[in-house]
C-alpha cells in the first residue's frame, strides 16, 4: 500500500476539513481549544503536514458538529468531479 500523504484523496480531505471549519465560522484557535490541542495542530492537519487517524478524525468532526460520514461524503464528491 502506498502512502496517502499529499495524494489527491488526502488533499481533498484537507480541503473539506478546512472548508467545513470555515463554514461553521470556527477559527483554527477555536477548533484547537475544542480539541484540547495547540493551534499549530489544526494548521498542520489542514496543510497536510500532519495526518489524522480515525479516532482523531471522529473527534475533529464532533468538535465541528458535523457527522464524520458527511465529511467523507464531501470528499468523495470532490474526488468524483476530478
Amino acid at each position: 500500500m502506498t502512502r496517502s500523504l499529499r495524494t489527491p484523496r488526502h488533499q481533498a480531505l484537507m480541503q473539506v476539513l478546512a472548508e467545513t471549519r470555515k463554514l461553521r465560522n470556527v477559527t483554527q484557535q477555536e477548533l484547537a481549544d475544542r480539541l484540547d490541542r495547540p493551534q499549530s495542530y489544526v494548521a498542520k492537519v489542514e496543510t497536510g503536514e500532519r495526518r489524522l487517524d480515525v479516532v482523531e478524525f471522529m473527534e475533529w468532526s464532533r468538535c465541528l458538529e458535523c457527522r464524520a460520514a458527511k465529511i467523507i461524503e464531501l470528499v468523495e464528491q470532490r474526488l468524483s468531479k476530478k
